[in-house]
């Protein structure tokens, strides 16, 4: 009988104790279900905005740390680090972003990663990043949206408007632009993602000339 009642007493604690567990694992992940994307990596970026350098790394190298933060933990690391890291130390992370890249299917991750090499080495990373982060604009998220546009304008207006970014930018966005022109036929005003790529066009017009205009289709002068 007593061996019962310690049975007994063995499982209520042990539920307890699951019971309790499961809350504490449970209190950061009901953030997402009351936060949207782009809130939630704000959040987190904040949170990780004072972790030393060495950390940050290690957290954009972790593969078993969710997505949403390892995209907090590069812009964090950008936004304090992205500028002091020369030479071999700069190397080195180029080298663990670009691997952390290729082994991500999280949009996040990817255009903070994107974002964050081209301001890191504008030379080297801007003809295959930018476009790539152009392409984002489409993303049918529309945090991956809004962050891939906000990167894109970072970069161009940390530039110095060189006629070879303005050409790429500009020749990306006609393909896609004519690629669309059926939808804008009947549009009258554009809507947030189409102004988006508007804003980059008239950049890339202002550096380029406005006889660029006329390489653009006919349905989006109107627009412009």
């Amino acid at each position: 009988m007593k061996f019962k009642w310690i049975v007994l007493i063995f499982f209520a604690i042990t539920g307890l104790g699951t019971q309790i567990s499961y809350a504490e694992s449970t209190e950061e992940v009901s953030a997402y279900t009351f936060l949207d994307d782009k809130a939630l990596l704000d959040q987190f970026t904040q949170k990780y905005s004072k972790e030393p350098k060495n950390i940050l790394l290690a957290m954009i190298q972790d593969e078993t740390l969710e997505s949403i933060k390892v995209a907090a933990s590069v812009r964090a690391f950008r936004r304090r680090f992205s500028q002091e890291v020369f030479l071999r130390e700069k190397r080195i992370v180029e080298k663990m972003l670009l691997r952390r890249l290729n082994r991500t299917d999280s949009p996040f991750v990817q255009v903070e990663i994107m974002h964050t090499l081209c301001l890191m080495d504008r030379y080297k990373y801007f003809d295959s990043m930018v476009p790539a982060l152009i392409q984002k604009l489409d993303h049918y998220n529309s945090a991956v949206n809004e962050i891939s546009f906000e990167g894109v304008n970072e970069i161009i207006e940390s530039g110095h408007k060189k006629r070879r970014e303005a050409t790429i930018v500009f020749s990306l966005l006609r393909k896609n632009l004519f690629l669309s022109r059926n939808r804008l036929a009947g549009m009258k005003e554009p809507d947030a993602r189409l102004n988006q790529k508007l804003q980059l066009v008239r950049w890339a017009i202002k550096i380029l000339g406005t006889q660029e205009l006329r390489r653009l289709p006919k349905e989006v002068l109107n627009l412009l």
